[in-house]
């Protein structure tokens, strides 16, 4: 692997922001979009569970409805590609083997080996159901997830669109998602800015970093 230097970092994160209008004729090269999918697929989680599903939303008319579902905001229409981020409801002792059927198999190790890294999870994922926070703890992963999507949308001069004013049930009905054991969480709308967004230009608002970072 061959780092980016700090100052790209920094200049992709300065020029990044949450785009209002994108340009509906500018769309994502087909490499960019594979990379961007790769990287929601490589996105960190606890345990390494994964609990989400991603749906990249290109049908126009399913589009349609999701920005009617979306308080009638364009982002889902005018964007390039649009991701729908959804975490999995009520996780069970059945996806954790699901997962450690998938690390067997690509470590080549048997699940009697992996069977204490199991027994782990299931105790975990049964304290936080018994806590009422299984949910919750599911859609901090989802995070995770759209964070890094962002990132890495701007270390490739993708424009993005994170947006939680949804309707995530009329989400989930649209796309079929309850009937998968998933639920709507946030979406992001990908793609190249529109000339006319005004706030393409607006300085970016901060603390300053004395404020919220501290050495200890």
């Amino acid at each position: 692997m061959t780092p980016v230097s700090p100052q790209s970092v920094l200049d992709a994160l300065h020029w990044r922001y949450a785009t209002k209008q994108f340009d509906p004729a500018k769309k994502i090269p087909s490499a960019t979009w594979t990379a961007l999918e790769e990287v929601l697929v490589l996105a960190p989680s606890s345990f390494g569970l994964q609990p989400w599903k991603f749906i990249v939303v290109q049908d126009a008319a399913v589009r349609e409805k999701l920005s009617a579902a979306s308080y009638g905001q364009r982002q889902p229409v005018d964007c390039s590609h649009f991701v729908v981020f959804s975490m999995r409801k009520n996780m069970s002792a059945a996806d954790v083997d699901h997962f450690v059927a998938r690390m067997a198999e690509v470590r080549g190790a048997g699940k009697e080996a992996l069977k204490g890294y199991r027994d782990v999870m299931v105790g975990s994922m049964d304290r936080m159901r018994a806590g009422g926070i299984i949910d919750s703890w599911s859609a901090r992963q989802v995070y995770l997830a759209l964070g890094q999507f962002l990132a890495a949308a701007a270390l490739l001069g993708v424009d993005a669109c994170p947006m939680e004013g949804i309707e995530p049930a009329k989400y989930d009905e649209i796309l079929g998602l309850a009937a998968q054991g998933y639920g709507a969480l946030c979406v992001c709308a990908a793609g190249y800015r529109a000339a006319t967004d005004k706030y393409a230009t607006q300085p970016k608002v901060r603390f300053k970093p004395s404020e919220v970072v501290s050495h200890v």
